[in-house]
């Protein structure tokens, strides 16, 4: 009796169970399909929404600028919605030799690392080994002594005062935590980051932190945006935290699971024909090669604030993972809410924006990326808003944005002059134009 009760249960509940199993699996599918529709494989422009004339409109801007002779060559990528539309090649990587710039030429991305190094920092936080208001002295016991360097002094030394407070990992990942490059600015603490050699190539990470902790601050912490070593320092932070050389543990977090197979601090012997020369612009617009032999070699000193090397593809994976909130190809890298928190704004109440430095005025920061809060030509479009970006000294770029849903990617290889903005802001600015559906932002 009990039994053909249940039986009969059962049989009335089926059909509802089976709509929950089919919605269910469903749902399942939606998702697979969502994951699998941003996998960045080829598209039409108009398949994602973008004018095929407008794109092409970008390439041939990129061929002019080497055509003129203001680029030896350049890789561009664009995508939207997950996909590509965009991936040319164009010039040479080695003008003497006469080499071709190809898709996989490899390239010194510079300060294009800092916002690897942050993801891999906020995979850190994400297990529990951090907060960002935590003081960074708490990890890094070299910096329990600094001191601020109040106004110039005599012999070169600046008069120094206790900091108001003590460093914080937030203000840290945002460039507003006291530190300084030595070549940005023209105070007494940057003659002393010079004379200090604070980014020798040949000294470790920990002998950095040493040597940084024995220096003064330039400002008080939280008082001013200043572009400075704070992503070397994170470097030396992941190590502390995860107990592996900061180059292992991108590697196992980040390249491998993302696929990015030409992403290193060297590059080695047996790919060492890809990697592109670097060159500069004289004013009587001649390229110039610069040496950089340095980086066939492995360092001493993993520079989370600019050592990597990589090829287009390998950061268009990076930042595409980014833009779905933390996964590609379903390998989940940071949660999704820890990608939010890094493109939202990070800088002290009162801090308005960061463009005095880099020249891109609206510019606010979040962590370990610029964002575009109020665009303003010709730095930002107007639909850039909303954007996360950065750059690298030899003129790599790119940009996030989350509301448009698009992906652009510069790769050159060019020092000084105005060239490597142009290309910057001309390319990002002629893919914006090109969108034929915009989101309201």
């Amino acid at each position: 009796m009990l039994r053909s009760k249940f039986v009969l249960r059962l049989s009335r509940s089926l059909p509802l169970a089976l709509l929950v199993v089919a919605l269910f699996s469903g749902s399942l599918v939606v998702a697979a399909q969502s994951s699998s529709a941003r996998d960045l494989a080829v598209a039409t422009p108009a398949e994602v929404g973008m004018s095929a004339e407008g794109i092409e409109k970008v390439k041939a801007e990129m061929h002019g600028m080497v055509d003129r002779g203001e680029l030896a060559g350049v890789v561009t990528m664009v995508a939207r919605h997950g996909k590509i539309v965009l991936f040319d090649n164009y010039g040479y990587q080695d003008v003497e030799a006469n080499v071709l710039m190809e898709k996989d030429t490899i390239v010194r991305i510079f300060s294009m690392t800092k916002p690897i190094a942050g993801v891999a920092l906020m995979t850190l936080f994400e297990e529990g080994k951090f907060q960002l208001s935590d003081p960074v002295e708490q990890y890094i016991p070299e910096f329990k002594n600094l001191k601020v360097a109040k106004e110039d002094g005599p012999d070169g030394m600046p008069i120094l005062e206790e900091p108001d407070h003590k460093m914080t990992i937030r203000e840290l990942v945002s460039h507003t935590g006291g530190l300084t490059y030595g070549i940005f600015s023209r105070s007494q603490t940057d003659l002393l980051y010079q004379k200090a050699n604070i980014l020798d190539r040949d000294q470790t990470l920990k002998e950095f932190v040493t040597k940084l902790g024995k220096l003064p601050l330039r400002q008080q912490p939280g008082t001013l945006w200043h572009y400075s070593v704070s992503v070397d320092v994170q470097g030396y932070l992941i190590e502390v935290l995860s107990g592996k050389t900061f180059d292992q543990y991108l590697e196992e977090k980040i390249f491998q699971p993302l696929g990015m197979k030409d992403t290193s601090f060297w590059v080695e012997e047996s790919k060492a024909h890809r990697l592109s020369k670097a060159y500069t612009t004289t004013r009587d617009g001649e390229l110039v090669a610069q040496p950089f032999g340095a980086y066939l070699t492995k360092p001493g000193f993993f520079s989370g604030g600019g050592g990597l090397t990589g090829t287009a593809m390998d950061y268009m994976r990076f930042a595409q993972m980014v833009l779905n909130g933390g996964e590609l190809d379903g390998v989940r890298i940071i949660k999704p809410e820890t990608v939010k928190m890094m493109h939202t704004n990070q800088l002290p109440d009162g801090m308005e924006e960061i463009s005095p430095m880099i020249s891109t005025p609206g510019n606010k920061f979040g962590i370990d990326f610029s964002l575009v809060e109020n665009p303003q030509l010709p730095a930002d479009h107007p639909l850039a808003k909303g954007e996360f970006w950065w750059y690298g000294a030899a003129g790599t770029w790119f940009g996030i944005n989350p509301i448009q849903d698009t992906v652009v990617v510069g790769m050159i290889q060019s020092q000084g002059g105005s060239a490597a903005r142009d290309a910057r802001f001309n390319s990002k600015r002629l893919a914006y134009e090109a969108i034929l559906d915009p989101a309201k932002n």
